[in-house]
């Protein structure tokens, strides 16, 4: 199968889109399938790019106002000569917004199916940060979604929230897990030493330091005796939540097995965000055996069964992770038992699995295309 992936995002960038492109070519190129990735260009790319499993087509971009760490691909014909130079039997669309949006325009015009992976919450972010725009937000999802050959989701509340507002043709698509970097023999004590000198609890979050993430809901944790906060992730909202969180710990950017040996040296993993389509830091925190505490909104449904693996707490509730946190502290049995949990429930999740179902979503729309073009 000849694949063009047009992602939003992609190494050296880091957030979810990137990762989940990288994993996605390198399984479609480990399964023999041929594929070429379109992609915003970045002054790092062409490092990055040497690196990468296939082809990668950079198109010029723009970082975002106010978060440099997103970059906006501008206008570009290179999109639509990709896709015709490559003769792709697919186009697949990772977190479709701007680039991706002009990836589905082109397959459309060359007849080429599409499938669209459902991966930011737009109408979220509108709120986040404007305050509004959540009606404007949803009618251009179902917009660029509605061309697409076949929308994936990646959790249930996602899929949900797609179909409510009114775009067709979607299917659940999750997202895999890397069980042999993240797992619970990582954990460093040389490194907790440094993280919580006088033995204490050590409470991370990993992810980016953005107004959506509401990092900020952690200050009740910090205050609690015997608790050290500690904050994986860089971003815009860095230098405030510096101040928010003064007694946190926070390390910036970390990625591979040095973040996998941060996740296992975590006594408890909190994540804040409410906007999660998946969230693949809490799978990342359950393959490393810590208990997780994520808000009951969006993907950690589907990732967290409360009072098993961790603990579901009501969405933009300080007080609520504050209690988590305290009820998990005083309790090493239960910690253990979820981290245990959270640990066995991930182990079939790998890349993988979840690659080979990508290719099943694929070869039902080329089989659904050929069926219409030979009505």
């Amino acid at each position: 199968m000849r694949v063009v992936i047009v992602t939003e995002s992609f190494p050296p960038d880091v957030n979810g889109v990137a990762h989940c492109a990288l994993q996605t070519v390198r399984h479609l190129v480990g399964r023999g399938h041929d594929c070429v990735v379109v992609a915003p260009a970045t002054s790092a790319a062409d490092e990055a790019d040497a690196y990468a499993p296939c082809r990668v087509v950079r198109i010029p971009s723009l970082p975002l106002p106010g978060y440099p760490q997103v970059r906006v691909a501008l206008p570009s014909r290179r999109v639509a000569a990709t896709i015709a130079e490559h003769r792709a039997d697919l186009v697949h669309l990772a977190g479709p917004f701007v680039l991706g949006v002009r990836g589905m325009a082109a397959a459309a015009r060359l007849g080429v199916p599409a499938v669209a992976v459902y991966q930011t919450d737009l109408a979220g972010y509108a709120r986040t940060y404007m305050g509004a725009g959540e009606a404007a937000a949803w009618r251009r999802i179902r917009c660029v979604h509605a061309a697409a050959d076949l929308t994936l989701a990646p959790s249930s509340a996602a899929l949900r929230d797609l179909e409510a507002h009114g775009v067709p043709r979607v299917g659940l698509w999750p997202r895999g897990v890397d069980a042999v970097r993240f797992r619970p023999d990582r954990r460093d004590e040389t490194l907790r030493r440094a993280l919580a000198p006088d033995g204490e609890l050590i409470v991370g979050y990993v992810g980016r330091l953005a107004p959506e993430k509401q990092v900020e809901l952690l200050s009740g944790a910090c205050a609690l005796d015997g608790v050290r906060v500690v904050v994986v992730g860089d971003g815009p909202s860095r230098p405030g939540l510096e101040q928010t969180l003064p007694d946190a710990v926070f390390l910036g950017r970390r990625t591979g097995d040095e973040l996998a040996r941060v996740f296992a040296s975590l006594d408890v993993f909190v994540h804040t965000g409410p906007f999660e389509t998946f969230c693949q830091t809490v799978q990342e925190a359950m393959a490393s055996g810590v208990p997780v505490v994520a808000p009951a909104a969006g993907g950690p449904l589907d990732l967290v069964a409360h009072g098993r693996t961790g603990l579901l707490v009501p969405p933009r509730d300080a007080a609520a992770v504050r209690d988590a946190v305290w009820s998990l502290s005083a309790d090493p049995g239960l910690r253990g038992a979820y981290g245990a949990a959270g640990r066995a429930a991930v182990q079939g999740r790998t890349w993988a699995a979840v690659g080979d179902r990508l290719i099943g979503h694929y070869t039902d729309v080329l089989a659904s295309r050929k069926a219409v073009l030979a009505a």
